[in-house]
């Protein structure tokens, strides 16, 4: 083993180490090889990396450095680093590269991949893109992105491995054998009529395993899930998970095979719909990323900010109609927050379990309503037993068993109302065709600080005035 093999030769994980997290090391050395000009000490470093590893260092990088590390790398330059990127930096990166050095990278990519590259771009950069494209490629990419966003036409892949139904497995094989654009990866061959229409799939494992006089009919998968080409990716998403798909074909409205989906695509579709309810319930955009400018963020960010400025104004005239009773009661003011605060995180916890319920179809109108008692009883319970703790330091504290049971008493009803507010709006803005994650947070929490405040100073009142 040479000096420098030694030098950029992995070190052992610990097990306190993150699996699979990048070594500092290693990002220092490459950034130090990208201040000395090394290019040789770059690609050395780079080379043996997956992708996804140097999109993620890209990513990590300041704009100048990032483009000092393209330059530098130059026709090393792999194709797959673009698809991994975040889409915040891809098309400036994108920008930097050598045109020639862009045409290889893509020429060597699946037409899905190309898609997805070319979908946030400007026209200029994609029609960059499809001009270093040769012409069969350009054909099938620019079908792909005439049919409708977040549609199967855009998620699949056109090369696809297919036989006639009457074929058997030697003759399958052969033609394998002696195709000179095979995909680079996929896990059935679908068999069609003449047609082109699919009646099935065999997995590669058994057309392997199988002697060669054997009918590729006789051995079709018993799972066969066809894909309209105009179908939702997140039903598509679905339908994999669901089913334990690994590739499904895809057919145009004359029910002719014009493509395939493997599973790599639908679990990235499932990624991201994860990654868009999260941030949606954050309030934060559905596309931020860590490489936005503070111009984007503040602009994602000040709508939410807005809507929850206004619902702290409503919270706070309810409790301008109690002005009075807190003055007499000053220890009102110090617990009020606590009431809010428990209906708030019930309101939360509910919440996060009723839209992910719904994104996976585990909530549906059949289960609505146990769902929706559940909760309720959830929040009763919780309620009392936190009832039970904030009536004996409401006691303790301002040394008034009144006080504890007010605060007691409101802490039970604001549990409620947040168990029921956090899984009935959901349900209901799902039945109206509205996003339960862009707009369940805002209701929840308004509701829970309203009823909180009313239901804390208003039994307040009665009680102890």
């Amino acid at each position: 083993m040479t000096e420098d093999q030694t030098d950029i030769a992995p070190e052992p994980e610990s097990e306190e180490d993150d699996a699979y997290a990048l070594d500092p090391k290693t990002i220092t050395t490459i950034l130090y090889a990208v201040e000395v000009n090394d290019r040789d000490r770059l690609v050395a470093l780079l080379d043996p990396m997956h992708p996804a590893d140097i999109a993620d260092i890209l990513e990590q990088m300041n704009a100048f450095d990032r483009m000092r590390l393209i330059k530098l790398y130059g026709e090393e330059f792999d194709g797959d680093i673009l698809t991994e990127l975040d889409e915040g930096i891809r098309e400036e990166v994108i920008g930097i590269l050598n045109p020639r050095v862009l045409a290889s990278a893509v020429r060597d990519l699946e037409s899905d991949d190309v898609v997805d590259l070319l979908e946030d771009l400007e026209e200029p950069q994609r029609d960059a893109i499809l001009e270093v494209l040769d012409d069969p490629d350009r054909i099938a990419v620019e079908q792909s992105l005439t049919y409708p966003e977040y549609s199967a036409g855009r998620l699949m892949q056109r090369e696809v491995v297919m036989a006639p139904e009457h074929w058997n497995v030697g003759e399958a094989i052969d033609f394998m054998r002696n195709a000179a654009d095979l995909p680079g990866q996929f896990y059935h061959v679908i068999l069609v009529d003449p047609r082109l229409k699919p009646v099935g799939k065999v997995a590669l494992g058994r057309l392997m395993g199988s002697r060669r006089d054997v009918k590729l009919a006789d051995i079709t998968d018993e799972s066969f899930h066809v894909i309209p080409v105009t179908r939702y990716d997140g039903d598509v998403a679905y339908a994999f998970n669901q089913y334990h798909l690994i590739s499904a074909p895809v057919v145009d409205e004359t029910e002719r095979l014009v493509g395939v989906i493997t599973i790599d695509d639908a679990m990235a579709v499932l990624d991201e719909e994860n990654e868009e309810d999260i941030l949606r319930l954050a309030g934060v955009g559905e596309e931020s990323s860590l490489s936005d400018t503070v111009i984007e963020t503040t602009r994602q960010r000040f709508p939410w900010l807005a809507v929850n400025l206004v619902t702290a104004v409503l919270a706070s005239l309810v409790i301008a109609q109690f002005e009075s009773a807190i003055a007499q009661v000053t220890a009102l003011a110090v617990l009020m927050p606590i009431v809010a605060s428990m209906g708030g995180n019930a309101g939360t916890q509910a919440l996060t379990v009723a839209v992910r319920a719904l994104a996976t179809r585990d909530l549906t109108g059949s289960n609505a309503l146990r769902v929706i008692r559940r909760e309720i009883a959830v929040g009763l319970v919780n309620g009392l037993a936190f009832a039970v703790i904030m009536g004996i330091v409401g006691l303790i504290w301002f040394g008034s068993g009144a006080l504890g049971g007010v605060i007691a008493a409101a802490m039970v009803i604001n549990l409620v109302v947040a168990g029921l507010a956090g899984i009935g709006i959901p349900i209901v803005l799902e039945k109206l065709g509205i996003d339960p994650a862009l707009a369940s947070g805002a209701f929840v929490t308004t509701v829970t600080d309203v009823v909180g405040f009313f239901a804390f100073l208003g039994l307040a009142v009665i009680v102890l005035l």
